[in-house]
């Protein structure tokens, strides 16, 4: 009977300290579903638990608040206990049990403070190895699709920290452009392979397409067969994506496969697949609101296994008996597979694919800038689609675009990568450099790897039936860029650039060449983009990646800032038959004058130009400052000449040539000002090139204001020195290459 009030008072502070428990935690879930999220749930769903720190640290401080409390009603319940002993009914109510059920649960009774303030962690996602291996494919085609692949696999390397190879199935066009890109890159822990998507055309073209994409856009579905047989698994990206987060992380979640699971997809943000987006929009059967094939998960080997090139066969041969055709390519073939087969899908969280086409649901895949792990441009309007948050995505994109690449060639700490022939190659050139030499960084610059982008724009030529076609060949930088229209209008044949610029500048130069009337119609132009890097402009690399790339038989070596003679191009055409080019070893050299005046009436004919000579309104080019540079043409003679007529060679002289396209290249020692052209001239005439001045033809130098590297010419003696040092070395080489033939430039040079 004495018991009995403590018995009341016992049961009284359980039953209390169970609604503390049970209100906090009604608390806390009513405080986040007020934000829109469920405290039990969020964390595991999302995945984001670094995306939540403020809210984290908000929560955790109301729970450390509820278990204060807690903890004092547990003291007044053991004071209790400890003056009353046993309860007569012989119930256990001591510490350990308390502390089980209303703290950490019986299975864990001795988990610290610190585990217990994280009583809601979720399971630890799936982690990738350290210098694991991750593969990623990418169908791509044409000039455009290249432009955008570097954009995403720059997003790529920017955050990743494992070894990547990257998979390319492409056309030729693709091929050409990214094989030299990634050649010239040279990224550290990168391997690539190329697989030619004509050979897989058969595979897919038996398929009507509507979508923009045409045959390219069916080739997932034969990656099976494409990629090697011991690949296991792949992710697979369209050309239009940016990531935001470490690819390793979305590499992980084939961790997280069931057994039978062979493709993991996110859903569709769009309706299509809903139906009825408008009068008789019959979609492609899908699973609910279908999914978007933009990033896939394929577990290659499990797809094999299974008969994944017939399981695909069969659906889509079902399906186009009542579709006729597919309207977005091999998604709606995906989705159909899916619908019949959808045990073998493993849907990825939404934000592994936020897509940014119109009128889609991606808002409601991130509430935090840190949510977003990859950016889909899925509208064929790209950057300018409609989105509450465009300007950010935009801003994301254009980070990437103009992202200096050479920054990406890092290597990956622990992880030893596999050296190519070239990388070994330069290293042992950059070992043997002297870092004292008084010229190291000139020496240095001939052995810089420079990344290149053949055809940066879209490129089309054919070829001439005749083989006397002629391409103008010449480099510039976004100094110059102003040239290019009026260049375009003086010479319809074809043109081979390379432009020295920044990432950020070839941007630049493609909204300019996009916005331009002139530009945007003539295809025969092809733009090569040399990326910067290094202190000085390395002019006759520039000039050999123009040179290599021109696809004629026969080249004009000219320079950015001059305009050709109104029909210069059908005149030289005519002079290469003349001449018998074909068969013999001509130089044919194109007289160069210059004016003054940025506003020239441009003469139309020989006889103008001569009555502009003689009024001075135009000069014979460099008369002024380095008459030595082209007085061989002897513009006295050019005057009243009617045939072509052989000049010799003499020091420093430096013309504008056309020769075949297997001519020597440009020596790349000679960077920024000075020799560059002269060396290449040497060169010719060591190879006994006939130099003939053609008496009809001119071209005419429009004035710029000074270059960099020529100011810095004038301005510094050790660049002065170092450009004579080069120059020595220069007619060295050429002596062990040609012989006692060669002296007569070493004796020329001195008699100077």
């Amino acid at each position: 009977i004495m018991h009995m009030p403590f018995r009341g008072r016992l049961k009284l502070l359980v039953a209390s300290l169970t609604a503390v428990i049970l209100l906090t935690w009604l608390y806390l879930l009513a405080g986040n579903l007020e934000n829109g999220r469920s405290l039990l749930l969020s964390p595991c769903l999302s995945e984001t638990p670094e995306a939540r720190v403020l809210e984290r640290a908000v929560l955790e401080s109301r729970v450390r608040e509820m278990e204060e409390e807690n903890r004092q009603i547990r003291l007044q319940l053991n004071q209790l206990q400890g003056t009353a002993g046993q309860p007569a009914d012989g119930g256990n109510y001591g510490n350990a049990a308390w502390g089980a059920s209303a703290d950490t649960g019986p299975e864990d009774v001795e988990n610290t403070a610190e585990e217990r303030a994280n009583h809601t962690e979720c399971p630890r996602s799936p982690t990738v190895l350290k210098c694991e291996l991750i593969h990623v494919a990418c169908v791509c085609a044409g000039h455009n699709a290249s432009r955008d692949v570097v954009t995403l696999v720059k997003s790529i390397l920017f955050h990743r920290k494992n070894p990547l190879h990257f998979h390319f199935i492409t056309d030729a066009v693709a091929n050409q452009i990214l094989s030299s890109l990634f050649q010239s890159w040279m990224v550290p822990s990168v391997q690539v392979s190329f697989y030619d998507a004509d050979e897989l055309k058969s595979e897919v073209s038996w398929i009507p397409n509507k979508h923009y994409s045409g045959i390219y856009g069916l080739m997932k579905l034969t990656l099976t067969k494409a990629l090697p047989s011991d690949l296991t698994k792949v992710i697979v990206l369209d050309t239009d994506i940016t990531f935001a987060t470490d690819i390793a992380e979305l590499w992980a979640i084939f961790r997280k496969f069931t057994d039978k699971q062979v493709i993991g997809l996110v859903e569709n943000q769009s309706d299509w697949y809903l139906g009825n987006l408008w009068k008789n929009h019959k979609p492609w059967p899908a699973l609910g609101r279908g999914f978007n094939t933009g990033v896939i998960l394929l577990y290659l080997e499990r797809l094999r296994r299974i008969g994944w090139e017939q399981m695909w066969r069969l659906t889509a041969e079902r399906e186009l008996m009542s579709m006729l055709s597919t309207s977005l390519a091999d998604q709606d073939i995906f989705n159909a597979f899916i619908k019949q087969n959808p045990v073998l899908v493993h849907q990825l969280p939404c934000f592994w694919n936020v897509q940014l086409s119109d009128h889609t649901r991606s808002e409601q895949c991130y509430t935090e800038v840190s949510d977003l792990k990859v950016i889909h441009w899925n509208s064929p309007k790209k950057l300018r689609v409609k989105n509450k948050h465009v300007e950010f995505f935009r801003n994301l994109y254009l980070t990437f675009l103009e992202y200096d690449g050479n920054l990406l060639r890092r290597e990956l700490f622990g992880c030893p990568s596999h050296a190519t022939s070239e990388s070994v190659q330069l290293q042992g050139a950059l070992e043997e450099l002297d870092e004292d030499d008084q010229c190291y960084d000139f020496r240095r610059e001939r052995i810089t790897v420079h990344r290149v982008h053949l055809y940066f724009l879209q490129y089309e030529y054919t070829p001439t039936g005749d083989d006397t076609d002629v391409t103008l060949v010449a480099q510039l930088s976004m100094d110059r860029l102003q040239m290019l229209e009026a260049i375009c209008k003086h010479w319809e044949g074809p043109i081979s650039l390379a432009l020295y610029m920044s990432d950020a500048e070839a941007q630049q130069f493609l909204r300019y060449a996009q916005a331009s009337e002139v530009l945007k119609n003539r295809k025969n132009v092809g733009y090569h983009i040399v990326y910067k890097e290094g202190q000085f402009y390395p002019v006759n690399l520039v000039r050999n990646v123009a040179l290599r790339n021109a696809n004629t038989p026969y080249v004009f070596l000219a320079d950015v800032d001059f305009l050709p003679m109104y029909g210069l191009y059908d005149y030289l055409r005519k002079s290469v038959v003349q001449l018998d080019m074909a068969n013999t070893k001509k130089a044919l050299v194109v007289p160069a004058f210059e004016t003054l005046r940025y506003r020239l009436s441009f003469p139309k004919s020989k006889a103008e130009l001569l009555s502009m000579l003689d009024m001075g309104t135009l000069y014979t080019f460099r008369y002024h400052v380095w008459t030595k540079g082209h007085a061989p043409t002897n513009y006295a003679k050019w005057r009243t000449a009617t045939t072509p007529y052989k000049v010799e060679w003499e020091a420093d002289f430096e013309p504008y040539v056309v020769v075949k396209r297997d001519c020597p290249e440009y020596d790349q020692r000679f960077v920024g000002f000075g020799w560059n052209k002269v060396s290449h001239i040497m060169e010719l005439d060591a190879q006994e090139y006939d130099l003939m001045v053609l008496p009809n033809a001119f071209m005419i130098h429009m004035p710029h204001a000074p270059s960099f590297d020529i100011s810095k010419f004038r301005s510094s003696p050790g660049y002065r020195y170092c450009l004579q040092t080069l120059k020595e070395e220069f007619h060295q080489d050429l002596s062990r290459k040609y012989g006692a033939a060669a002296l007569k430039y070493l004796t020329a040079q001195r008699n100077i």
